[in-house]
């Protein structure tokens, strides 16, 4: 099977580059398998390149480099393709619309697979007949604008399959009403760490993940303001940098000098690869007001680390064995935070069979079993194509519609009822 991913940035870090990197390099044991990258900004990608894939752009941003393309006139030319409900609108331009289509156009895949919505809406928009389409949702949809939400719901129907990273999120993609098109849930995969388990023994808690205000490290602060309180010998470390990331970093700094926590709490700042410090740990804490999925909750688990994270919506209720391999506690509530914690640190035998349960559990995310489940979904796929191809019209025909659609889905219900008829026709 030829597989081609098209990605925004594999030359940057986040989490949709790491766990689509982390497929990748499981399908290409026994596919042939390709990165396409939207764009370039470095020589090398910062998380290397998976074993026996290919890597290429688009889009070439590197301006010492002979390609650079940031002085093409159609560089500075607003995106019409890629949606601009999308938060990564404005980095999209009438270049990128040109040479995403243009590859799609020439594809050499059995399954091409775009991972972010505004790709996956292109994809929809511009692939022609032929591979099989999938969209793949590393986020959720009800935190997507209402533009963007109104994009997926005509766009998509010219997907085979969209795949997500909760059960949760595919409800919500079911309830969109996409005729024919599959919706499966398929959680991140995480590999197994390269470090030893971590030692129950430790007193030390591990907070990750980008500083941002949703992750409300804040409150974590707070919380272990209790446990210092109660346990001295106990420090929490938070890792983590991100976009503004300095202002919360002195605020939080502030937070910790006011609290008196400077023997107990540490700001780590970044750090590359993250299993290390994990196993540094006995304790992982997570408590954001939202998750996508969790990848922090599983990365700690697979070092052997239960975790005490927020039950806010989707990811870590699907992840976490409330009472068996971490807590579950309600968001925003830091008394409850404080608590969870102290009752697995005043608990040496229970936080131990805590951190094995953890480490068993964490097996059903390892690349393998996770691969395999998308191998499944993309062969059944291509074996119901094979049997009853779907007809697609030309893109550039079906372009015109899609700028019918979206004046007519500005106009009301009755002209999204239309808009919604006429997608369908293309089907």
């Amino acid at each position: 099977m030829r597989i081609s991913f098209l990605l925004h940035n594999g030359y940057h870090i986040g989490g949709t580059i790491r766990t689509t990197f982390t497929l990748a390099a499981q399908l290409a044991t026994r596919h042939e398998v390709e990165i396409v990258s939207v764009f370039r900004h470095r020589d090398d990608p910062i998380l290397g390149l998976p074993a026996g894939v290919t890597l290429r752009h688009l889009v070439d941003l590197r301006k010492d480099g002979p390609g650079y393309d940031g002085g093409h006139p159609d560089f500075r030319r607003p995106a019409r393709v890629f949606p601009r409900g999308d938060g990564r609108w404005r980095q999209y331009s009438a270049l990128t619309d040109a040479r995403i289509g243009a590859h799609l156009a020439s594809v050499a895949a059995d399954v091409v697979v775009a991972t972010r919505p505004g790709l996956n809406v292109q994809l929809a928009r511009q692939a022609p007949r032929g591979p099989v389409l999938i969209g793949q949702e590393h986020l959720i949809l009800d935190g997507h604008s209402y533009r963007l939400r109104r994009d997926i719901a005509h766009e998509y129907a010219l997907l085979d399959a969209v795949t997500t990273v909760t059960e949760a999120d595919a409800r919500a993609y079911r309830a969109l009403g996409l005729p024919g098109v599959r919706v499966d849930a398929v959680p991140n995969s995480v590999p197994a760490p390269g470090v030893p388990p971590a030692d129950p023994a430790a007193k030390v808690v591990v907070a990750a993940g980008r500083l941002t205000p949703v992750k409300r490290y804040d409150l974590l602060i707070d919380a272990f303001a209790e446990v210092a309180a109660a346990r001295p010998d106990w420090k929490l470390r938070i890792y983590g940098t991100g976009d503004a990331s300095d202002n919360l970093k002195r605020t939080l700094a502030r937070q910790i000098e006011r609290r008196e926590l400077g023997a107990h709490v540490f700001l780590m700042g970044t750090a590359h690869p993250m299993e290390p410090e994990w196993a540094k740990g006995s304790l992982a804490a997570v408590t954001s007001r939202r998750e996508s999925f969790g990848m922090t909750i599983v990365e700690a688990m697979r070092c052997g680390l239960p975790v005490v994270s927020t039950d806010c919506p989707h990811g870590p209720g699907e992840i976490i064995e409330d009472g068996v391999d971490g807590r579950l506690v309600p968001v925003d509530d830091t008394a409850a935070v404080g608590a969870a914690l102290l009752a697995l640190i005043n608990d040496d035998e229970g936080r131990a069979r805590a951190a094995k349960a953890a480490l068993a559990a964490s097996e059903r995310f390892d690349p393998v079993p996770i691969a395999a489940r998308h191998e499944a979904i993309w062969t059944e796929l291509a074996a119901e194509a094979a049997v009853r191809p779907r007809t697609r019209s030309h893109p550039r025909g079906r372009a015109a519609v899609h700028r019918a659609v979206g004046a007519l889905l500005d106009t009301g219900y009755a002209a999204k009822a239309a808009a919604g008829r006429l997608v369908r026709r293309l089907r």
